[in-house]
């Protein structure tokens, strides 16, 4: 028999699609920065209702990725040079601190994981972009997962998504091919393996300056 409980779990499971396909759809730009969001559009989009649809917008609102207009529904949040910095110092600071706090405590396990994850990243076609994405923010958080502060590493994991939308535009910057992305990251593992936390934090922190160069000459 269908009970109360079933049909909360259904509609749970549907604002979870929902919540999931669009913040991936905006994080990549397939939605656009500042693009409206219309319910009804949506609810053909994602082939349910509006009821999903609505509470996956809140819960994107909530993540700073979506912007509700005064009785005029929903915005994917507006993408400009002064957020971008804003979102790019604050990474820097607050990494930076959850980085060194990693270092010095993780254990074994965590470099164990940490190599795991950088061997899965390089390992994967950057043309699978899901793929590819998921495996790079596994790597990142990583590198940050043995920081003892649950809270800063909640801003961090944010701050992640903030940031990726900016990053799909720095790549198609003319110069952004040229970059050795891969030695990026292996210069950042080699320093965390080697528990030399001045140098990680110093190649994790150009490692993002870099892309800030390349979308300079992207957005106003």
């Amino acid at each position: 028999m269908f009970k109360l409980s079933d049909q909360a779990d259904s509609t749970q499971s549907a604002t979870q699609r929902a919540y999931l396909r669009l913040r991936r759809d905006i994080i990549s730009g397939d939605l656009a920065p500042s693009e409206r969001l219309k319910v009804e559009n949506l609810k053909a989009k994602l082939d349910t209702g509006a009821s999903p649809v609505r509470e996956a917008l809140s819960l994107l609102t909530s993540d700073q990725l979506v912007e509700r207009l005064d009785q005029r529904g929903f915005r994917v949040a507006p993408a400009g040079k002064a957020q971008f910095e804003e979102i790019l110092k604050l990474r820097c600071i607050l990494e930076d601190i959850a980085l060194r706090d990693s270092i010095a405590s993780g254990d074994q396990a965590w470099e164990e994981a940490l190599v795991l994850s950088h061997h899965h990243l390089v390992r994967t076609d950057r043309s699978d972009v899901e793929t590819f994405e998921e495996r790079h923010k596994a790597f990142h958080m990583m590198l940050l997962s043995a920081c003892q502060s649950p809270i800063l590493l909640k801003f961090c994991d944010q701050l992640y998504d903030l940031n990726v939308r900016y990053r799909f535009l720095a790549v198609r910057s003319e110069g952004y091919s040229q970059r050795d992305v891969e030695a990026e990251h292996k210069a950042i593992l080699d320093a965390a393996l080697d528990r030399d936390a001045g140098r990680a934090s110093s190649e994790l922190l150009a490692h993002y300056t870099k892309t800030g160069a390349f979308l300079a000459e992207l957005i106003s």
